[in-house]
Formats: C-alpha cells, sequence, structure tokens
C-alpha cells in the first residue's frame, strides 16, 4: 500500500467495504433461504405423515398392513418426491417405497445423504404412547433445494466480485475528482516564481474538506509574495543607501590622487573617507543586526531595570541637543521591566533621536511610563508636524523615510524605527505609532512579567 497512489487507496478501500457487505449480506441471505426451506419441508413432512399415520392406524404387524398397502401406494403416487418406510419395533422393515434407501431412524428431523441424493427425514412412532409401537419415516428428495442454494453461492460470488470492481472503478473515479483540486495546487505549486506569485486558487468549486487547505495556501502565497516584494524593495535600498557613500569615497580618492598634494590635505581627505567608512559601517552593522532579530538570534542577557532612572539617563544625555532647539523634554510614572539594559537604551535613543529631529522649536517631547495587571506601556510623543494615517503602517520598514526629499542627517539611512521594533520584540513586546491632534506617540507595550 505505500508505494500506491491516494486514488488507488480509495478505490481498493471502497472496493474491500462492498466486497465485505456484499459478502455479509449474501451469507446472511443464503442462510436465510437454507432455514426457510427447513422450515417448509417440516410442515409438508409433518402434514403427510400425519395423513400416513391415518391410513395406517391400527396396524400392529405386516399382516394387517397388507390390506392397506393399495391405499398407502396410491398416496404415494400422488406425492413421488416423498419415500414411506414402516418398520417394527424389532428394526425389520414392514413397508418401503424405496428399498435403496437406508436412512437411519432417529426421532424429528434431519438429514441424509444416499448415492448423490440428498433427503430431509421425519421419522416418528406410529402410536407415541405405544413403547412397541412400529415407526414411520417420511423422506423427501430435496436436492432441488440444494441445487437451487448452489446456484444463489455462486451468485452471490458473482455480485461480491463484480460489486467490488464496480466499486473501486467508481471509487478511483470519485476520488480523483475529489482530489482535482489537490492536483490544481500541485500545479500552482510548481508553477510558483518570483514573477508568478499573485497566482491564487478560487474555492469556489472545491470540496468543503479543502476549502481551509486552499485559504491556507493562497495565504502562504500572500506572505511569499509580501516578503518578496519587501525583499527587493530592501535590496533596492540597500544599494541606494550605499551607492552615496561608495561613491562619494570614489570621487574624493580619484580626486586626491589626481596630482601631487602636501600632507594636510591627505589628511583631510583620509578624514573625510573616514566619516564614510564609519557611516557604511554602521548600516552594515544594523543590517546584520536585524537579519539576526529576524531569524530569533538575538541573545539578551535581562535584568531588572527602573525605567524611571533609566528614561531620565537618557534625557539627561540628550538635553544639550534639546536645549539647542530649544525643546522641552519631562518623563513621568514609574515601572520596572525585565529587559537588555544595552538593547533596551538603543531602542529608547533611537525614539529619542527621531523625536528630536521632528519637534519643531520650542516643543515639546513628553516621555510617561505606566503600569497595571495586564503589562508595562511606555510612551515617547513629541508635539509637531502629524504623520499621515497612510504612512504610519510602514513607519518600521527599513529604509523608509516619511519624507524622502529630506535628506538633512546623512547619518540617519532609515534604520532606526525597524532596530527598535526588533528589540522590543526580542522583549517579548509591541510597539505602534499613533499621530492626532498635534502630537506623535511611539506606544510600547509589554506584557505582564
Amino acid at each position: 500500500m505505500r508505494g500506491l497512489s491516494l486514488t488507488a487507496r480509495l478505490g481498493l478501500l471502497f472496493a474491500a467495504c462492498t466486497a465485505a457487505v456484499s459478502l455479509i449480506a449474501g451469507v446472511l441471505f443464503s442462510r436465510a433461504s437454507e432455514a426457510h426451506f427447513i422450515e417448509l419441508d417440516q410442515q409438508l413432512l409433518e402434514i403427510r405423515l400425519e395423513a400416513f399415520r391415518a391410513l395406517v392406524s391400527g396396524v400392529d404387524s405386516p399382516a394387517t398392513l397388507t390390506p392397506r398397502l393399495e391405499a398407502l401406494q396410491a398416496e404415494l403416487r400422488l406425492h413421488p418426491d416423498l419415500t414411506l418406510r414402516l418398520e417394527g419395533h424389532d428394526g425389520r422393515y414392514w413397508f418401503n417405497s424405496a428399498d435403496g434407501l437406508r436412512a437411519p431412524a432417529r426421532d424429528g428431523l434431519h438429514d441424509w445423504q444416499q448415492d448423490g441424493t440428498n433427503y430431509r427425514v421425519l421419522s416418528e412412532p406410529l402410536r407415541p404412547e405405544d413403547p412397541a409401537s412400529p415407526r414411520l419415516a417420511l423422506a423427501l428428495d430435496i436436492t432441488h433445494h440444494q441445487h437451487f442454494l448452489e446456484r444463489m453461492q455462486r451468485l452471490i460470488w458473482l455480485t461480491v466480485g463484480l460489486s467490488a470492481l464496480a466499486t473501486a472503478l467508481l471509487g478511483a473515479w470519485a476520488a480523483r475528482s475529489g482530489l482535482r483540486p489537490l492536483h490544481r495546487m500541485a500545479e500552482v505549486a510548481a508553477g510558483v516564481s518570483a514573477s508568478s506569485l499573485t497566482t491564487r486558487l478560487t474555492d469556489d468549486p472545491v470540496p468543503q474538506e479543502l476549502v481551509e487547505l486552499v485559504r491556507a495556501f493562497n495565504a502562504m502565497l500572500g506572505r511569499l509574495d509580501d516578503a518578496f516584494q519587501r525583499l527587493s524593495a530592501f535590496s533596492a535600498d540597500i544599494a541606494h543607501e550605499l551607492r552615496t557613500p561608495l561613491s562619494n569615497l570614489l570621487t574624493q580618492t580619484q580626486v586626491i590622487l589626481s596630482q601631487d598634494r602636501d600632507v594636510d590635505e591627505y589628511r583631510e581627505a583620509l578624514h573625510s573617507n573616514l566619516e564614510e567608512l564609519q557611516r557604511l559601517a554602521q548600516m552594515v552593522g544594523d543590517m546584520l543586526f536585524l537579519a539576526k532579530a529576524e531569524h530569533g538570534l538575538l541573545a539578551t542577557r535581562r535584568e531588572p531595570l527602573a525605567l524611571a532612572a533609566e528614561l531620565d539617563t537618557l534625557l539627561d544625555y540628550f538635553s544639550p541637543l534639546a536645549e539647542d532647539r530649544q525643546v522641552t523634554m519631562t518623563r513621568s510614572g514609574e515601572a520596572l521591566l525585565s529587559a537588555d539594559r544595552s538593547m533596551l537604551r538603543r531602542a529608547l535613543s533611537n525614539l529619542l533621536d527621531n523625536a528630536l529631529r521632528f519637534t519643531p522649536e520650542g516643543g515639546r517631547i513628553e516621555l510617561n511610563l505606566a503600569s497595571d495587571s495586564r503589562g508595562l506601556s511606555l510612551t515617547v510623543a513629541n508635539s509637531g508636524p502629524e504623520v499621515p494615517a497612510e504612512l504610519l503602517p510602514r513607519l518600521f520598514d527599513r529604509f523608509f523615510r516619511a519624507d524622502p526629499a529630506r535628506r538633512e542627517g546623512r547619518e540617519h539611512a532609515g534604520l532606526g524605527l525597524a532596530i527598535t521594533r526588533s528589540i522590543v520584540r526580542a522583549h517579548g513586546g509591541e510597539i505602534r505609532c499613533e499621530s492626532a491632534d498635534g502630537w506623535t506617540r511611539f506606544i510600547l507595550e509589554f506584557p505582564a512579567p
């Protein structure tokens, strides 16, 4: 069975079930027919035996039987399939209509076979109340019954074979028709490539049992298509982000090498190249960090942290930049979190840096901590222009900028928010952004320990 197809297995299973049911039904019908024949034969023998008992009533010796032989033979000629035998108490035959029949004289109904002929015999005393009474034995030829039962058995076997074959063929056809959606799914899966991820299966003609499978298959194709699109966009973004510093390095190096220069000019060129190389190294490091996060390879060294103290430390670090831009930063609330200190500081630094860049002069940045039985919430909010609602779902994409035309900070490659989300998820939390009423809020939520 291991090498057979599913269609062949179902066909054989249907055939086996049909054969078993047909065989059981045939055997039961055959047994019922045989029991019915026995009942009919017994009724016939009992009726005829009473008739013959009436003809030989009062007979107590062969001599007294002689006057009644003619009546017995006349009655027997009316029933050619019956054989009558009368024997004395000593076992001697007084009368036997078939000399060759030697069925034993047993009380009741029993079967006997002699010379290829089957008989059903009913034997009883002529006078049941007399222990020395002669015995009557009436035999019925049941050969035609046996032939009928044999033909029925052959018909049963023929029916079992034909029904099994027909069911196997019909079952294979039904299974093949029912599995057609699976073949279609296999064709679609075989044809899936980078250019055909938009193909989908329809669930209209699909059996109810396969609808969930079709939907799951379509959902898988949708995820693959989305992942491929994001990978393509990511590759294009990487090429775009790396092209500028590499072009700057090549151009500046070619200019410096175009003619002899003094040591100070070479030193200045090397410092400029170093800045570009540091930017490239930071970008490569960030991309490696995101790759580890996507594959669940970030190793977090968790420890209990007082988030209020951590936020105060970061506010002190960013306060000079905030004072230069006349931005007010405040913090409220208390909370404890088991987290990796360095990773958490990196995530919060990205959020504060992002808030400072997009908060206008004289604006405000508010950090709020809240915790309850359901978990912990940390909100980083800044006043300023609202982010369009259609851009909110993409803020955490790699290399995404809300304003692609702005390139004011070359040190910002558009990976900060993506890294922040990876760190938050590595700690079992989620992050989302809301922008309304002149405020943009990044809300970090962590489950209760």
